[in-house]
Protein backbone atom coordinates (compact mmCIF):
# COMPACT_ATOMS: atom_id res chain seq x y z
CA UNK A 1 0.00 0.00 0.00
CA UNK A 2 2.09 3.22 -0.80
CA UNK A 3 1.94 6.32 0.80
CA UNK A 4 2.80 8.74 -2.21
CA UNK A 5 0.17 12.16 -1.57
CA UNK A 6 1.89 14.54 1.06
CA UNK A 7 -0.84 16.06 3.41
CA UNK A 8 1.61 18.18 5.41
CA UNK A 9 5.40 18.48 4.53
CA UNK A 10 8.24 18.70 6.96
CA UNK A 11 8.78 21.72 6.95
CA UNK A 12 5.61 22.77 7.87
CA UNK A 13 5.45 20.82 10.64
CA UNK A 14 8.48 21.36 12.08
CA UNK A 15 7.12 25.18 11.83
CA UNK A 16 3.74 24.56 13.50
CA UNK A 17 5.80 22.55 16.22
CA UNK A 18 7.48 25.50 17.10
CA UNK A 19 4.98 27.61 17.33
CA UNK A 20 2.64 25.72 19.63
CA UNK A 21 5.66 25.48 21.92
CA UNK A 22 5.96 29.25 22.25
CA UNK A 23 2.26 28.85 23.02
CA UNK A 24 2.85 26.37 25.94
CA UNK A 25 5.75 28.19 26.99
CA UNK A 26 3.44 31.36 27.36
CA UNK A 27 0.67 29.52 29.28
CA UNK A 28 3.20 27.87 31.68
CA UNK A 29 5.21 30.52 32.61
CA UNK A 30 6.83 28.67 35.46
CA UNK A 31 7.74 25.36 36.67
CA UNK A 32 8.23 21.60 35.18
CA UNK A 33 5.46 20.42 32.70
CA UNK A 34 5.10 16.76 32.47
CA UNK A 35 4.64 15.70 29.00
CA UNK A 36 2.78 12.41 28.85
CA UNK A 37 3.33 10.92 25.26
CA UNK A 38 1.06 8.14 24.10
CA UNK A 39 3.17 5.57 22.36
CA UNK A 40 3.93 5.05 20.09
CA UNK A 41 2.26 7.41 17.52
CA UNK A 42 3.01 10.61 19.40
CA UNK A 43 7.03 9.86 20.22
CA UNK A 44 8.54 12.02 17.27
CA UNK A 45 6.07 14.77 17.66
CA UNK A 46 7.26 14.57 21.65
CA UNK A 47 10.80 14.62 21.02
CA UNK A 48 10.09 17.49 18.69
CA UNK A 49 7.71 19.51 20.75
CA UNK A 50 10.51 18.96 23.86
CA UNK A 51 13.06 20.40 22.26
CA UNK A 52 11.54 22.91 21.04
CA UNK A 53 10.34 24.24 24.31
CA UNK A 54 12.86 26.37 26.30
CA UNK A 55 12.69 25.15 30.17
CA UNK A 56 14.78 22.84 31.69
CA UNK A 57 12.11 21.69 33.60
CA UNK A 58 10.32 19.50 31.14
CA UNK A 59 9.82 16.10 31.68
CA UNK A 60 8.53 13.47 29.45
CA UNK A 61 6.52 10.81 30.55
CA UNK A 62 4.82 8.01 28.57
CA UNK A 63 1.81 6.08 28.20
CA UNK A 64 0.70 2.88 25.41
CA UNK A 65 -3.12 3.09 24.62
CA UNK A 66 -4.79 0.60 22.25
CA UNK A 67 -7.98 0.68 19.99
CA UNK A 68 -6.68 0.52 16.67
CA UNK A 69 -4.56 -2.90 16.18
CA UNK A 70 -3.91 -3.56 12.76
CA UNK A 71 -6.97 -1.87 11.19
CA UNK A 72 -7.43 1.90 9.61
CA UNK A 73 -10.29 2.43 11.97
CA UNK A 74 -10.60 2.12 16.00
CA UNK A 75 -12.33 -0.71 17.58
CA UNK A 76 -13.77 1.04 20.23
CA UNK A 77 -12.25 -0.95 22.38
CA UNK A 78 -9.53 1.09 25.10
CA UNK A 79 -6.65 -0.52 27.04
CA UNK A 80 -4.07 0.41 28.82
CA UNK A 81 -0.93 -1.01 27.68
CA UNK A 82 1.78 1.16 29.33
CA UNK A 83 0.91 3.17 32.85
CA UNK A 84 3.13 6.38 34.23
CA UNK A 85 6.04 5.47 36.21
CA UNK A 86 5.93 9.10 38.31
CA UNK A 87 2.98 10.44 40.58
CA UNK A 88 1.66 13.05 38.88
CA UNK A 89 -0.58 14.49 41.79
CA UNK A 90 -0.63 18.61 42.04
CA UNK A 91 1.90 18.80 38.52
CA UNK A 92 1.03 20.65 35.02
CA UNK A 93 0.51 17.79 32.96
CA UNK A 94 -0.04 18.23 28.53
CA UNK A 95 -1.15 15.02 27.33
CA UNK A 96 0.60 14.53 24.33
CA UNK A 97 -1.03 12.81 21.22
CA UNK A 98 -0.52 12.30 17.51
CA UNK A 99 -4.02 12.30 16.08
CA UNK A 100 -6.89 12.51 17.47
CA UNK A 101 -10.48 11.01 15.55
CA UNK A 102 -13.05 9.58 17.52
CA UNK A 103 -11.95 11.03 20.63
CA UNK A 104 -12.66 7.77 22.17
CA UNK A 105 -9.03 6.82 23.15
CA UNK A 106 -8.56 10.13 24.82
CA UNK A 107 -11.40 10.21 26.53
CA UNK A 108 -11.04 7.42 28.20
CA UNK A 109 -7.03 8.88 28.99
CA UNK A 110 -8.26 12.23 30.27
CA UNK A 111 -10.99 10.74 32.81
CA UNK A 112 -8.11 8.19 33.86
CA UNK A 113 -5.25 10.71 34.36
CA UNK A 114 -7.78 13.38 36.16
CA UNK A 115 -8.27 10.62 38.63
CA UNK A 116 -4.74 11.17 39.91
CA UNK A 117 -5.08 15.13 40.69
CA UNK A 118 -2.79 16.81 38.40
CA UNK A 119 -2.47 20.76 39.04
CA UNK A 120 -3.73 21.57 35.64
CA UNK A 121 -4.29 18.92 32.38
CA UNK A 122 -4.57 19.63 29.31
CA UNK A 123 -4.40 18.10 25.36
CA UNK A 124 -1.39 18.81 22.79
CA UNK A 125 -2.16 16.95 19.46
CA UNK A 126 -0.36 16.87 16.11
CA UNK A 127 -3.40 16.05 14.01
CA UNK A 128 -7.38 16.69 14.79
CA UNK A 129 -10.17 15.03 12.48
CA UNK A 130 -12.79 16.69 13.70
CA UNK A 131 -15.28 15.15 11.36
CA UNK A 132 -14.74 11.16 12.68
CA UNK A 133 -15.31 12.25 16.58
CA UNK A 134 -17.84 10.48 18.13
CA UNK A 135 -17.18 11.87 21.93
CA UNK A 136 -16.00 15.35 22.58
CA UNK A 137 -12.84 16.08 23.35
CA UNK A 138 -11.47 19.72 24.69
CA UNK A 139 -8.27 20.08 23.02
CA UNK A 140 -5.98 23.51 23.90
CA UNK A 141 -3.27 22.74 21.41
CA UNK A 142 -4.01 21.57 18.22
CA UNK A 143 -1.24 21.20 15.13
CA UNK A 144 -3.52 20.72 12.46
CA UNK A 145 -6.87 20.13 11.38
CA UNK A 146 -7.29 17.48 8.96
CA UNK A 147 -9.77 15.68 6.38
CA UNK A 148 -11.37 11.83 7.16
CA UNK A 149 -8.56 10.55 5.45
CA UNK A 150 -6.09 7.94 7.12
CA UNK A 151 -2.66 9.29 7.49
CA UNK A 152 1.20 7.70 8.22
CA UNK A 153 4.48 9.21 8.92
CA UNK A 154 6.02 11.91 11.76
CA UNK A 155 5.24 8.39 14.00
CA UNK A 156 1.58 7.47 12.65
CA UNK A 157 1.66 4.15 11.60
CA UNK A 158 -0.02 1.55 9.29
CA UNK A 159 0.36 -2.06 10.74
CA UNK A 160 4.19 -0.59 12.04
CA UNK A 161 5.28 0.40 8.79
CA UNK A 162 5.65 4.28 8.09
CA UNK A 163 6.35 5.99 11.13
CA UNK A 164 9.58 6.96 9.84
CA UNK A 165 8.41 9.48 6.96
CA UNK A 166 9.17 12.94 8.02
CA UNK A 167 6.07 14.13 6.29
CA UNK A 168 2.15 13.66 7.18
CA UNK A 169 0.99 11.33 3.91
CA UNK A 170 -1.94 9.74 2.78
CA UNK A 171 -2.34 6.60 2.52
CA UNK A 172 -3.70 4.83 -1.01
CA UNK A 173 -6.37 2.36 -0.75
Amino acid sequence: MPADRILIPSEKIQRRVREMAAQIEADYPAGPIYLVSVLKGAFIFVADLARALSRPEIRIEFMAISSYGHEKTSSGQVQLTRDLDVNIEGQHVLIVEDIIDSGLTLSYLKRLLEQRKPKSLEIATLLDKPDRRVTPVEVKYVGFQIPDEFVVGYGLDFAEDYRNLGDIRVLAE
